[in-house]
């Protein structure tokens, strides 16, 4: 069984970024070699510096859904619903506070702008709910684009505000219904990318959807994560491993494109994973690794210890926190090439 304690670290809550560098590539990168060798201290703009001609970049454009909604039901009582992905009963199983007031037959909320709802406790999960809007397809998600708010973190412990809608996305977001961020992305300005392409480095996209995994707590005993989909194009898998046949390095920028590249096993195509990467895992698919600094005791940073190994990852966050390194979602980034 995964002891827990193992991936444990002292951070002290002033660490805990709140609101984003400005201008996005300013803020810090540690860059810790793959292979070995002392901590580097950069900021992020320098990225470009640690990359070669023909190495790739594989980034994840799925987009945040405005998922977090607030209503109420007959009675007045206010509920906070979080959204985490649609179901195959035309509903989206959700989170939502308090649950124990919701009616063991249902209630129905009422939310801004007139929408309503009908929410049910689900079967497969009493952490989760069933919820049936009544407004479908497009002029739901304009509904929701209006008056959702952006599903921030638990732990900045603040409500979000309209400039998360624009901070909380990257700058290359096309599709998708993600409750979270791809957060290793938020540093890339369309700038830089500019520039790290013309040094003759390849930039690719594939989707990872990122569901409730990010926020459930991690059981010692779990052997895989919460179900999350992918799609990794044919013409992308090609050139991926068009890189790796010419000697480039495949660099995932976040541990969703991490997981998505090893999940898919250089195949293209939809794909569902519920991969749980820890010590001893065999990577076959990239050779680094463009991250934030995670939670203590989370699935992510489990992942880094797997790929950097498990004293030399806590060897790196100790001097992340020593340096002062802001940490989490709007947090500073690690490079491990």
């Amino acid at each position: 069984m995964l002891s827990l304690a193992d991936y444990d670290f002292p951070l002290p809550d002033s660490l805990i970024a709140r609101t984003p560098a400005v201008p996005r590539d300013s803020s810090r990168l540690l860059h810790v070699p793959l292979k070995g060798g002392a901590a580097e201290h950069l900021q992020f703009h320098d990225i470009g510096k640690l990359l070669r001609v023909g190495d790739t970049l594989v980034v994840n454009t799925t987009r945040v859904l405005k998922a977090r909604l607030f209503g109420k039901n007959a009675k007045g009582r206010e509920f906070e619903v979080l959204l985490l992905e649609p179901n195959a009963r035309d509903g989206w199983n959700a989170l939502v506070r308090p649950g124990k007031h919701i009616d063991p037959n249902g209630s129905e909320l009422t939310f801004p702008g007139g929408q309503t709802a009908q929410v049910i406790r689900r079967a497969e999960d009493a952490r989760q709910f069933e919820v049936h809007f009544a407004n479908k397809g497009e002029a739901f998600f304009a509904w929701l684009d209006a008056h959702g708010k952006m599903p921030l973190p638990p732990y900045l412990k603040r409500p979000a505000t309209d400039r998360d809608a624009v901070d909380y996305q990257t700058v290359y977001a096309e599709t998708g219904q993600s409750v979270a961020a791809p957060t290793a992305g938020l540093h890339f300005t369309p700038e830089l990318l500019a520039e790290i392409q013309s040094r003759g480095i390849h930039i690719e996209k594939i989707t990872l959807q990122v569901g409730y995994g990010t926020f459930a707590p991690l059981e010692p005993d779990a052997q895989e994560l919460h179900a999350e989909n992918f799609e990794i194009p044919t013409e992308v898998a090609e050139r991926l491993a068009q890189t790796r046949r010419t000697g480039g390095r495949v660099i995932a920028v976040g541990t969703t494109s991490l997981r998505a590249l090893e999940a898919a096993q250089g195949k293209p195509g939809p794909g569902t994973t519920r991969l749980f990467i820890r010590p001893g895992y065999k990577f076959t698919q990239l050779d680094g690794l463009i991250t934030n600094f995670h939670l203590p005791q989370s699935s992510l940073f489990i992942l880094v210890c797997a790929f950097l190994g498990r004293e030399r990852a806590q060897a790196a966050y100790r001097e992340a926190v020593l340096r002062q390194y802001r940490f989490f979602s709007y947090g500073d980034a690690m490079a491990i090439l």
